[in-house]
């Protein structure tokens, strides 16, 4: 199928389950890793300096080659089930593909629940990035939509076209699994209630490394400043969840 396939990514039929095939695609231009550069030189935090996705051939590389590591590890992630230079056939979580559903669907769904069911899946999202530092592993993305709430109710990953490990020691890549998650559920969080989330943030960061609390602290530190970019969706919903976090942060690093 990869010749025909047109799509980066497509699903398929093997038997009797549902896969995935992954398609080396061009190589991604560096001018947005530039400005997040320039970001995080801004900050002076090298915990937000970009993990350039080198797209093409060294993508499909460098994925094939995490979901191997990482599931010797013992975490959940997709298997590998063929590989070639210019493409990726992998497993789906949900085995025949029904079952799934992306975290940051569920987290979705949950709000509209009340602000108790919210809290209690957001920390499930948590507790499976503990698991994977426990390991003394890292994602590549920590962001909600690459988190899969699997059929048997455990949450495994997907998305690892990059290695943060290549450039960063595995505190800091840690620590960036942290702020994307907060980063891409603080929104929410902070409309469903902060004080209750807090437990849960601040559970998660006693039982991290310290080198990685030192640098979730710092993060907090120094984005600070943040929470008063302006509000409204007319600014666009990365700025609201840069926003956020930098709020949930300053709330729950105050010192």
């Amino acid at each position: 199928m990869l010749p025909r396939q047109t799509r980066s990514v497509a699903d398929h039929r093997l038997e009797d389950r549902r896969v995935w095939l992954k398609k080396a695609g061009p190589r991604h231009g560096p001018l947005r890793y530039r400005l997040l550069s320039l970001i995080a030189r801004t900050l002076r935090l090298d915990v937000l300096t970009p993990v350039p996705n080198p797209g093409g051939t060294a993508a499909i590389a460098i994925e094939a080659a995490r979901l191997r590591s990482l599931a010797a590890s013992g975490l959940r992630v997709p298997q590998v089930l063929a590989e070639q230079p210019d493409g990726l056939l992998i497993s789906d979580l949900a085995g025949n593909g029904r079952g799934g559903a992306m975290l940051m669907e569920r987290l979705e769904q949950s709000a509209a629940q009340g602000p108790a069911v919210l809290l209690a899946a957001w920390a499930q999202g948590l507790q499976a990035i503990a698991h994977v530092h426990a390991r003394g592993q890292y994602l590549s993305q920590a962001f909600a939509r690459n988190m899969v709430l699997c059929p048997d109710g455990e949450i495994g990953f997907i998305d690892f076209e990059d290695d943060p490990g290549a450039a960063l020691p595995t505190d800091q890549c840690q620590a960036r699994d942290w702020l994307s998650y907060l980063h891409s559920t603080g929104a929410l969080i902070l409309a469903a209630g902060p004080q209750a989330a807090a437990a849960h943030w601040q559970a998660a960061m006693a039982a991290a490394e310290p080198g990685v609390r030192e640098r979730v602290a710092e993060a907090a530190r120094r984005m600070r400043w943040l929470r008063h970019l302006p509000k409204g969706r007319r600014w666009g919903r990365d700025t609201q969840r840069v926003r956020a976090a930098a709020v949930l942060l300053g709330r729950w690093h105050a010192a």
